[in-house]
């Protein structure tokens, strides 16, 4: 049985304030989450990177304070859609020291 389904069972069991309670666990387990961006263990060294690409946020967060405008960045990645840069920018405020950090690890490696 797949864990989702084994979930879908256990909250039909479950009272209204034992749901209410699971929700707020899950409210706050996915509180720091960015649509859009993931860090995957093995992928880019485990940095966040745009969902579905190879493209860490250090590196158009870089190419932005480069000079690159969205449009370049849209241009010279043809996977990257609009609304994942947004998510970027997003992370990328939310994260400044971590963004920092990659910055710099990558640029002196």
């Amino acid at each position: 049985m797949s864990g989702l389904k084994e979930v879908e069972e256990l909250l039909s069991s479950m009272t209204r304030s034992e749901k209410a309670q699971v929700l707020q666990w899950v409210a706050r387990d996915l509180g720091d989450a960015f649509p859009g961006i993931e860090s995957v263990t093995g992928v880019c060294g485990g940095e966040p990177c745009i969902t579905r690409t190879r493209i860490p946020v250090w590196l158009l967060v870089q190419a932005r304070r480069l000079g690159s405008t969205e449009a370049d960045l849209l241009e010279s990645y043809p996977n990257l859609r609009a609304e994942d840069l947004a998510s970027a920018w997003a992370y990328a405020r939310m994260h400044r020291d971590e963004i920092e950090q990659q910055i710099v690890e990558n640029e002196t490696a």
